[in-house]
């Protein structure tokens, strides 16, 4: 087999894992019972803090290779600079339109447009716009704003935004998560602002070459680990890189869980390297070609992610407005939202189940879904010469 297609089969392979830990974290927001934030070390489990935490590879993973799919597709596609510009540009703004109409809707269940909502998809598509600029700039000018991006925003952490000014609105979007009431009784909640989000993407495609070496495991492996010490020797003394810092808790497991319990709104320096570590050490593996029963399946969803993504959303909301449905209970939160709290939220225990259901219910939508992303990677296949569908 060709370096080119074992390495991009082992990037599919990583992306369809994440997706798939990002349905296990939408099922729970959905279906489980527990009425606290599972990162909340005051009342969680560790099964619960641990399957909260694992999803945090999600954001990092579809950033950074992203960034890196923009480099190779340069090589795949002999696309020069500007060509390369103008896809990164049409592209990020599909995914800003589809963020604000499809995603949102599924999300909610309501066209209620007193208030908008910008996550995950929002931030890719606002970072591929950023990076279709810095793709004309030389690497080593990207690598450093790339740098300067992961490595400098907390630096500013104390600093509030006024959401009343422009300057203020220009900090949400950029920094520090919030609401921007750009129309009287119009407001858009940024979840997910965009730094360091467009410097994950840009240090991805910088990375890019590493993925044409032809001893790539062996890179991708040793930059996971420098990116775990580097988080060690940052967090262990509380030096920089998240405005929380870890202290001692009620046993030695919860000490460690409350080390590794950082910040992802924004996504603080600690987590994009722990995170960013184990997605690298993620790759190392999947280039070692796993077993035909692992890597299949998470090839087929890897090579379709927007298609997953917005067909799991529906899915999993769908499946908790019939579930609850069927057992009597109403159904009007699962249509509410308020600029405050603009998703749906469990109104009470009794609504949810326990964590082993939210399990079961989550491997269920996966086995759902997936022939349907099996189909539509046939249909790219067969149809390549299509231009549209290299945008799902």
């Amino acid at each position: 087999m060709s370096p080119t297609i074992r390495r991009l089969e082992s990037i599919d392979m990583m992306r369809g894992f994440v997706m798939v830990l990002m349905a296990l974290d939408h099922t729970r927001d959905y279906f489980s019972n527990a009425p606290f934030d599972p990162v909340d070390l005051s009342q969680t489990s560790a099964a619960y803090f641990l399957t909260r935490w694992i999803t945090h590879l999600c954001a990092p993973t579809f950033m950074l290779l992203a960034g890196a799919g923009a480099f190779l597709s340069t090589h795949r596609k002999n696309l020069m600079p500007g060509q390369l510009s103008v896809y990164l540009a049409s592209r990020g703004l599909w995914l800003v339109v589809l963020e604000l109409t499809l995603v949102r809707f599924g999300w909610t269940f309501n066209w209620d447009y007193s208030y908008a909502i910008g996550q995950v998809i929002w931030a890719l598509g606002w970072s591929m716009l950023a990076l279709a600029v810095l793709v004309l700039l030389p690497r080593r000018a990207i690598a450093g704003f790339a740098v300067l991006l992961i490595a400098g925003h907390n630096a500013f952490d104390g600093i509030p935004a006024d959401n009343r000014e422009l300057s203020g609105w220009l900090w949400i979007f950029l920094h520090q998560p919030g609401t921007i009431e750009y129309w009287p009784g119009h407001v858009l909640n940024l979840f997910y602002p965009l730094i360091p989000w467009i410097g994950v993407m840009a240090a991805g495609y910088c990375l890019g070459p590493v993925f044409l070496e032809p001893n790539r495991q062996t890179i991708l492996f040793w930059l996971g680990l420098f990116g775990i010490a580097l988080f060690l020797l940052l967090r262990l003394g509380n030096l920089y890189g998240d405005p929380h810092p870890w202290a001692p808790q009620k046993n030695g497991l919860f000490t460690l869980f409350s080390i590794v319990n950082f910040q992802k709104y924004p996504p603080s320096l600690l987590y994009l390297l722990m995170m960013l570590g184990l997605m690298f050490i993620g790759l190392a593996l999947f280039e070692s070609r796993p077993l035909r029963l692992i890597r299949q399946p998470l090839l087929t969803v890897g090579k379709a992610p927007l298609f997953f993504y917005l067909l799991h959303i529906y899915l999993i909301h769908g499946a908790a407005l019939a579930v609850t449905h069927l057992r009597g209970l109403p159904v009007a939160w699962l249509f509410a939202g308020t600029a405050a709290h603009p998703f749906p939220a469990v109104p009470a225990p009794e609504y949810g189940y326990d964590l082993p259901v939210v399990y079961g219910i989550w491997l269920a939508v996966l086995v759902l879904l997936y022939p349907f992303c099996l189909v539509f990677v046939r249909i790219k296949q067969r149809y390549r010469h299509v231009a549209w569908l290299s945008y799902l």
